[in-house]
């Protein structure tokens, strides 16, 4: 039994609302809204009006949205390469 299932006594996935859900990432609730109008977000389950979000859903579309691995050498943050400013 993994760390999920002991906290659910009922060993269902646990669900984030998208207040919960804009709240992790840092966005505004409006910003999933607007992912979700241009089917960009997360998969979601809808009970009623409300929207939950599943925590493995949630992973495997962050897992989508990361960046490909910068080759070997290269620089790993904005502005790395360009000539000083000022």
């Amino acid at each position: 039994m993994n760390e999920e299932q002991r906290s659910n006594p009922h060993g269902l996935e646990p669900l984030l609302n998208i207040d919960e859900l804009a709240g992790y990432l840092g966005v505004p609730v409006s910003t999933i809204y607007d992912w979700r109008t241009n089917g960009k977000g997360p998969r979601a389950y809808r009970f009623g009006k409300r929207i939950m979000f599943g925590i493995t859903d949630i992973r495997a579309w962050m897992d989508t949205m990361r960046e490909p691995a910068a080759p070997s050498g290269a620089a790993t943050f904005p502005g790395a390469g360009e000539g000083a400013r000022g």
